[in-house]
This record gives structure tokens, sequence and C-alpha cells, in this order.
């Protein structure tokens, strides 16, 4: 049906695969334009794989891919001894997103898969949208897809006044290999879901799938997120600044973590935490810190030109919708664009179906994150925060997307 259209995709990373793939499935001509001049690779995050991720997989014919991440079936949660308090099952698959991200690169075609390619302006026209990129190339195309995340280059051009805001605190990551973990802490942590949730800050971790991708055991990571607020005014600046008193906006890459800093959020873990979550700390070699931000688009679609994925909505990541949220965000475009052969017109179709969607994302996520809240504007609020802190509710609302079906 698409014979001879032309899609351009800025952004080569989660978003933009799903959504290039799915097109040139449907019978158009992609091209990727990722901005790194590197391949994309070594996030060091876990992802949780939601249903609508392994449907999408299936959809793009890629469910038989072996190994796409860890059976995690059962969650718990432990005190500041560490016994287990409360326990639960719920099936998932936790995998990594380098994992995720290899599986999706390895079958989009290399050729069209274009790097250092900065944005720098759009155009459009009744015929087509036009790609300017800032080492004075173009490219022009029926549709220009913004999955280009969370800076998203696009969304500054279309949507110049939406911006991130801060929410008020951070994560700390970091990821173990399995073969560090001693015998009796393999024991009782490795195949959970597990949380401990001093006041005001939480920690959860799981197994995810390893460095060379491997899924079975032996060969897997354990990942975690520890979530502690930070003031905007005084913490955020000085956990942002490096070692030579660099400043970084936004985030700070993993090695220019100032010492300090770090040997301050091991003293802490020492401080709050059950021994388990302790001596996984401990063994993480390079811990990497997140700001939590919000970050909410009114718009999707203008014109010929569309945002996907973190370029329109940031959900805070407690609920792990961010890999559903772009397999959810490519699948609804692409099947607009089966729709009808108006570009704009599917687009418009695809903006009214997918904003409430990550509205809805984002409201959630606000909020599990009262869990790290100190002041509070109501009594509701405040009672609200209360009920999102009791271990059960923590474990049956963590990285699960029930929420959308109510």
């Amino acid at each position: 049906m698409a014979s001879g259209r032309r899609a351009l995709v800025i952004g080569g990373s989660m978003s933009g695969l799903f959504a290039g793939l799915r097109l040139i499935r449907d019978g158009w001509d992609v091209e990727v334009f990722e901005r790194s001049p590197v391949e994309l690779a070594a996030r060091g995050a876990g992802i949780v794989t939601q249903p609508q991720v392994l449907a999408t997989l299936r959809d793009l014919g890629l469910a038989a891919t072996r190994d796409l991440g860890v059976d995690v079936s059962r969650r718990q949660t432990l005190d500041r001894s560490g016994r287990v308090i409360a326990e639960t099952v719920r099936p998932q698959v936790a995998t990594s997103w380098n994992r995720l991200f290899g599986i999706l690169r390895a079958v989009f075609p290399g050729e069209s898969y274009h790097l250092g390619r900065d944005l720098v302006g759009v155009t459009q026209d009744e015929a087509g949208a036009t790609a300017i990129f800032a080492d004075g190339t173009t490219s022009t195309g029926d549709l220009l897809i913004g999955a280009d995340g969370f800076r998203s280059s696009v969304r500054r051009i279309f949507a110049p006044e939406t911006l991130p805001s801060y929410a008020g605190y951070v994560a700390w990551r970091g990821l173990v290999e399995e073969a560090v973990f001693p015998p009796d802490l393999h024991r009782r942590m490795f195949d959970h879901f597990s949380f401990g949730l001093p006041a005001e800050e939480q920690i959860l971790g799981y197994p995810v799938a390893g460095d060379d991708e491997h899924a079975s055991e032996g060969g897997r990571r354990y990942n975690f997120v520890w979530y502690r607020p930070a003031d905007d005014a005084t913490d955020l600046p000085r956990l942002l600044t490096d070692e030579a008193g660099h400043r970084h906006e936004m985030s700070i890459p993993p090695p220019l973590i100032a010492e300090a800093v770090v040997a301050e959020m091991r003293a802490h873990a020492e401080e709050v935490f059950a021994p388990q979550f302790r001596e996984i700390i401990r063994l993480t070699e390079q811990p990497f810190l997140q700001p939590i931000y919000d970050l909410e688009s009114p718009r999707m679609a203008f014109g010929r030109v569309a945002l996907i994925g973190d370029a329109a909505f940031v959900a805070r990541p407690h609920v792990g919708a961010g890999t559903a949220k772009a397999a959810g965000d490519a699948m609804c475009l692409a099947d607009r664009l089966l729709d009808t052969g108006d570009v704009s017109a599917a687009l418009a179709g695809f903006e009214a179906e997918r904003l409430e969607m990550g509205r809805r994302m984002v409201e959630q996520a606000r909020h599990l994150g009262t869990y790290m809240k100190r002041d509070f504007a109501s009594d509701a609020e405040r009672a609200r925060a209360e009920r999102h802190r009791s271990p059960e509710a923590v474990m049956a609302e963590t990285a699960l997307l029930d929420f959308l079906d109510a």
C-alpha cells in the first residue's frame, strides 16, 4: 500500500527502530538519522518487557528471538534488617536496554541507518517534509517522525515551549555481574524483583540480560534503581558538578560523577538499606545518576511531522512504561497511516489516540512518585502518598501497566 512513500525517522534508539521496522513492513522506504556519531550501546539500564512490547515484537516477526530476558515472577519487600515483610507473585520478563536495542538494530537495514546526523531544522509543505542537518545535508520524505528522545530536536522546533519538569528526586542506578554475587546473596535476591522502602526513599532490583546479551544463568546482571529526594536549588547542582567543577545540565556521564558524591551515596546506603541491598551497592563498580523529570507534550502531530516515544512524553521510571510507550506510539502511527493515504490526517488521528495514553502514563508515574514527596498541597494528596507507601501497594503497581485497563 505504501509503495514509493518515504519516511524520515529522527532518532535511532528504541522508538525510532520500532517505527522504522513497522513502516518497512508496511512497504515504506525508511531512513533513520541518529545524532550520535557512534553506535548506540551500553546504556546500562534494565527494562521490564511489558505485554505491549512483546506484542510489538511478535508483530514485527521477532517473537522467535531466543533469550530475550529473564523470567522474574516473585516479588518481595525487605525491611532494614533484611527480613522479607511482604511477598507476591507477578510473572514478568526483565531484559536490558542493550539486549532489546540489539534485537531491533540487527534487523534494521544498515544502509538506511545514518550516524552523526544532527538535526537543526525542518521544513514542510503539501508535498512532503525536509530534514536539515548540521553538516549541511538535507533529506526529504512524505513523513518525518521525531523519535529523538528526551532532548528531542524535533520537539524543540515544533513545540519549544514544552520543557521537562524536575520531579524533586533522582535515581541512582547500577548493574552488577551475576558472577560476582556471593552464593547466599544470589539465593536470596537474584531470582526476585525486590524492594526496600526507607522513609522518603525507595530501592528496587531485579535480574536482567548480561553484557553479551546473555539471559541464561551465570551470564546475567542484577539491575537496581534507588530513588532519593534531591532539592533542585542545592542538592541537584552539587550532584551534577564533576571533579573539574563543571556543572552539567539535566544529566551527567557516569565516569564524571564526583568521587565525593559517590562516596556520600554509598555511605547513606549503609545507613538505610537491608544488608542485601547494601552488599549489591558495594559490588557496583560504576553507579550512574538519573535526575527524574516529567515531560508532557500538548501535541504530537504537526502537519507531516509526528513526535513519538520520549520525544513526546516522559513518564517517571516507576511505571516501567518507556519502551511500551515507544512501541505503542510506533504501532498506532503505522496503523493510522494504513487507514488513510493522507499523511496529515493519519497523524491527526494518531495524536487523538495517543495523547491521552501519554498523559495517563505520566499521571500514574506521578502518583507512584509521591512516595518520595516531602511537602503536600492537600490532605488528599498526603493520603494518596501514604497509600503508595505500603509494601503491598508498591509491589502491586510498580513496573506494571494494569492501570491502562482501568
